[in-house]
């Protein structure tokens, strides 16, 4: 039986079903541990996303996630985060907050001290320090190099289109054209593909005991995004979703294409409607592929059951996903990898 369940498991989806559970994006172990740890102390589910994914923030993992990463346009890095709780269905979250560098923090803060849902930028930062945050430089000597030599290849990639002078060839500061000749606009979408960068991020279902959810999302961004520039993470439905009723999810990825769908959203309904998890995320993935399918992405789900599953778009160099579970039938927190579609 034991077999089986590793088999199954490995296919991305455990069939027999245990809770509490853990999923999270990526091999960023520290921060399933970190999660897992939080709920054997009995700390909720909450406190296990948000102590989860502010590891990452502190372990600035793969660079895609808290300070001294991502820089952007300006060279400066900007954080975006946001928590979910599946019971009250409140979301905290923060985007384009500067000079903070626990920003899944602020977003639990955002819950519990205002009425709000989503602060942004210099303001969200002040809301910061309000409540307790240190203020302080996230560039790091790695992210001024980054920066330095982008600039030095002429801000090549970049997320600028349309404009003039060409963005593809050289830096701005840039403008609208008078007129798009039909040529251009060719040249420009295909431009577009090309472009394509791996920007990761932590996403983190917590399914407790109970069944009760939580979910979560950190990240610094698309490197060299243009200043402003908020992605799918702190947008709830589109980098995470819960509900205790049904599930959770949360995606990774190519943002600015993923949000447009509100991938994470979708796998809960999915869910709710009785797909299997691994099932719920493949149809969330198939559903973006109709529009565009070179994106780069991957979904996590699990329901509240603690059948959990993934799925990626297969695209040149990244063929398989990994991420992170931590359940009982694991004797610690292991990553798992899954084909993508």
């Amino acid at each position: 039986a034991s077999l089986l369940l590793v088999a199954a498991q490995l296919a991305g989806s455990s069939s027999a079903t245990a809770l509490p559970v853990v999923i999270s994006t990526w091999a960023f172990r520290g921060a399933a541990e970190t999660a897992w740890r939080v709920l054997q102390l009995g700390g909720s589910e909450l406190d296990a996303v948000e102590k989860g994914c502010g590891q990452c923030e502190i372990d600035q993992c793969d660079g895609s996630v808290g300070y001294g990463g991502s820089p952007d346009e300006s060279g400066e890095t900007t954080l975006d985060a946001m928590i979910m709780d599946g019971n009250t269905m409140e979301v905290g979250a923060v985007a384009d907050l500067r000079h903070v560098k626990n920003a899944i923090g602020v977003a639990r803060k955002v819950i519990e001290y205002t009425k709000h849902t989503l602060l942004v930028g210099e303001s969200a930062s002040l809301f910061a320090v309000r409540m307790g945050f240190p203020y302080e430089d996230l560039t790091t000597q790695k992210s001024l190099s980054m920066y330095l030599k982008w600039l030095n290849q002429s801000c090549q990639p970049n997320y600028w289109k349309n404009v003039v002078p060409d963005s593809s060839k050289s830096c701005g500061p840039y403008k609208r054209p008078e007129k798009v000749t039909p040529e251009e606009e060719q040249l420009i979408s295909q431009r577009s593909v090309q472009n394509l960068q791996s920007h990761d991020t932590i996403g983190m279902v917590v399914i407790g005991g109970s069944g009760a959810v939580a979910s979560g999302t950190s990240t610094n961004g698309a490197t060299h995004k243009i200043p402003g520039r908020v992605g799918d993470s702190p947008i709830a439905g589109a980098g995470s979703y819960a509900d205790s009723t049904a599930g959770g999810a949360a995606a990774t990825g190519d943002g600015d294409i993923m949000m447009r769908f509100l991938p994470s959203y979708q796998a809960v309904e999915y869910m709710r409607m009785g797909a299997d998890p691994a099932v719920a995320c493949q149809k969330v993935i198939s559903r973006i592929q109709k529009y565009v399918p070179k994106f780069f992405g991957a979904v996590i789900c699990a329901n509240t059951t603690g059948s959990y599953g993934a799925a990626c778009n297969k695209i040149p160099g990244f063929t398989q996903f990994h991420f992170m579970v931590s359940s009982p039938f694991l004797s610690q927190p292991t990553e798992q990898v899954v084909d993508c579609i």
